[in-house]
């Protein structure tokens, strides 16, 4: 009897900064998860980085500024400590290279001339429509030109595997429907090459800051997955909540505490903390420790496991470079299906 070949999975994550369980609930869990269910390709878009890079070396030199000791890093040690830093924690994490291509979006180059060809069947009104980039202009990002045409290097990453489902947050939905709609448009211009990918959307909570707006690092409320100690703790303890007194009920239903211990605690759990909520004499500071407690348990292992690949590099390095060797595999059979469709002779080898 012959097996059905398992669905390709696409996805990136973008080298921004440290990763913070906001990342992990949002993305980097299911990824872990779906890693045993598809042929999975998943990429640290250093290439996407870059539109956001010239902002995060400014801010280095502002904080600099007003700190003396700190010592401000130039973009490009920015983009490969962060490229590096995304590695070790999605290894550490749980994601088996053995399993999946993991790699540098940048270690296929394929996908920049990808990328040109696909611009040109693209509609100016397409990219002009683009949430994300009037939101990043809105929050003071440069309109670079490489910010404008994000959705068209996001596409040639979905389309030069020939995905089939591509796991994303509703805020990245518009730019699947983008990669469609420039699919379809090749596909009707030059023949048939890509598959219809298939959005399948990420239905985990939005995790709260600690500040109660959305996880965020441009909001600076984050809680790093891997803090530990006195600053796991400060993050933790700083957590904002409402002046109700110690000895009166709590609502667990709108605490942003009680909506982080969710995300750790199993349902027994749970209810547990609700009712000493509900029965007063149980305050913010105390339901504050047992999410400490929390964190600090879940992630230990991990923790360990990244204290491991840092004192080894090369086993870091080893899955990179394995994870885009497959890639480019898969990316050139697709670059010369397309060198075809246009009539373009094959790259000379």
């Amino acid at each position: 009897m012959t097996r059905e070949p398992l669905p390709r999975i696409l996805s990136g994550v973008q080298s921004s900064g440290k990763l913070h369980i906001g990342n992990y609930f949002g993305a980097i869990k299911q990824h872990i998860e779906r890693q045993d269910k598809g042929d999975c390709f998943f990429f640290i878009a250093d290439y996407h980085a870059m539109t956001t890079l010239k902002e995060a070396e400014e801010k280095e030199l502002a904080a600099a500024a007003k700190n003396k000791q700190l010592a401000p890093r130039p973009a490009r040690q920015i983009l490969a400590d962060n490229v590096r830093d995304v590695a070790v924690d999605y290894l550490a994490l749980g994601l088996d290279p053995a399993k999946v291509a993991f790699f540098r979006q940048s270690d296929v180059p394929e996908v920049c001339e990808l990328a040109w060809v696909l611009s040109t069947v693209s509609g100016m009104g397409l990219l002009e429509r683009a949430h994300s980039y009037k939101d990043k202009v809105a929050n003071g990002i440069t309109p670079s030109v490489g910010l404008f045409t994000y959705p068209i290097l996001m596409a040639a990453d979905i389309l030069i595997y020939r995905s089939h489902l591509v796991p994303v947050g509703r805020d990245q939905e518009q730019h699947l429907e983008m990669t469609r709609d420039i699919a379809g448009s090749f596909n009707h211009a030059f023949g048939e090459v890509f598959p219809m990918p298939v959005a399948v959307l990420n239905e985990a909570a939005v995790v709260p800051g600690t500040d109660g707006r959305k996880m965020g690092k441009s909001y600076g409320n984050t809680i790093d997955i891997f803090a530990e100690g006195k600053a796991l703790e400060r993050a933790v303890m700083g957590i904002v909540t409402d002046k109700t007194p110690l000895e009166a009920p709590l609502d667990p239903d709108t605490c942003n505490v009680f909506a982080l211990y969710k995300l750790f605690a199993s349902p027994p759990e749970q209810e547990e903390l609700a009712a000493k909520y509900r029965a007063g004499g149980f305050g913010y500071g105390a339901a504050k420790k047992a999410l400490l407690a929390k964190i600090d348990t879940y992630f230990a292992p991990a923790r360990e496991r990244r204290k491991l690949l840092e004192r080894n590099p090369g086993l870091v390095e080893e899955a990179l470079t394995a994870g885009a060797q497959r890639a480019r595999a898969v990316a050139q059979v697709t670059v010369r299906l397309v060198r075809e469709r246009l009539g373009m002779n094959q790259r000379p080898v």
